[in-house]
């Protein structure tokens, strides 16, 4: 498992390059939609502080975050919507100080324990590490909204490399969220790191294969490309059957993006 100090670390970096699409901007590009249907550039920031708000909470006080977790409704979008409420009313300094200030609490309390250190979550707890990687996937996701409505063409490093075995890790997820069965086999993923490295997940003898770049298996398991524009390939008929459903995130799927909805990524 990713060790903290290098999770961590690679947390605040993401942190950053999210702030940096958004701290010059006019107070009227807050209301820029986004590709998420309803949602605008506030609505991103908003979710990531309410998000990294519960992240350091229950780094810092698991009693605190259980006795939060246990108040929240069956209503997950209600739950969703209750959270942004309470930023989206500020202002847009505001907002980003709030977002800046929430995050930077998660990242202390998150990188003060130890890697496996177990935290309570909302489905089941998490190791502190795997926790981080989570918010990495976060800022990833909704970072690349920001980007996409803003028109801004994204680098990526390997820092992607923890959401790859988050991703890994929650390969069942797109199972659960639509109430399928989970197959009895593990997919081996096999992909091609930025820098150009081969990384691989999964056991070596699984006939259920994905091959292709890290990137596109990020923005897979994020929903924000559809399978036709990534260049991933399945081997086996359960992989196949995942590229369709892969997400890296519990609750509800949403609608994803629609096939040619946006341009290659660069290398693609």
């Amino acid at each position: 498992m990713t060790d903290n100090a290098n999770v961590i670390a690679d947390l605040a970096a993401d942190g950053d390059e999210v702030d940096r699409l958004v701290s010059g901007l006019e107070a009227a590009q807050w209301q820029t939609p986004t590709p998420a249907p309803g949602w605008t550039v506030a609505h991103q920031i908003a979710h990531l502080a309410a998000t990294f708000r519960m992240a350091g909470l229950a780094a810092s006080d698991p009693e605190r975050f259980k006795a939060f977790a246990g108040g929240l409704g069956p209503d997950f979008d209600a739950n969703v919507r209750a959270a942004l409420g309470e930023f989206l009313d500020d202002p847009p300094d505001v907002l980003l100080r709030r977002w800046r200030e929430q995050r930077q609490a998660a990242q202390r309390a998150l990188g003060a324990l130890p890697p496996g250190h177990l935290v309570p979550w909302l489905v089941r707890p998490l190791p502190a590490a795997v926790l981080a990687a989570a918010g990495m996937m976060e800022l990833f996701g909704h970072g690349q909204d920001i980007a996409d409505a803003l028109g801004v063409r994204r680098g990526y490093t390997d820092r992607i490399g923890h959401l790859v075995e988050f991703a890994a890790r929650t390969w069942d997820f797109g199972y659960l969220a639509r109430g399928l069965a989970v197959p009895q086999v593990r997919l081996r993923l096999e992909l091609t790191a930025p820098s150009g490295r081969e990384w691989t997940f999964g056991p070596a003898e699984s006939p259920e294969r994905v091959t292709g770049p890290a990137v596109d298996l990020c923005l897979l398991v994020t929903r924000r490309r559809h399978r036709d524009d990534l260049s991933l390939k399945a081997t086996g008929a359960v992989a196949e059957h995942w590229l369709d459903i892969a997400q890296a995130y519990r609750g509800p799927a949403g609608e994803g993006r629609r096939p040619g909805q946006f341009p290659p990524i660069d290398g693609d």
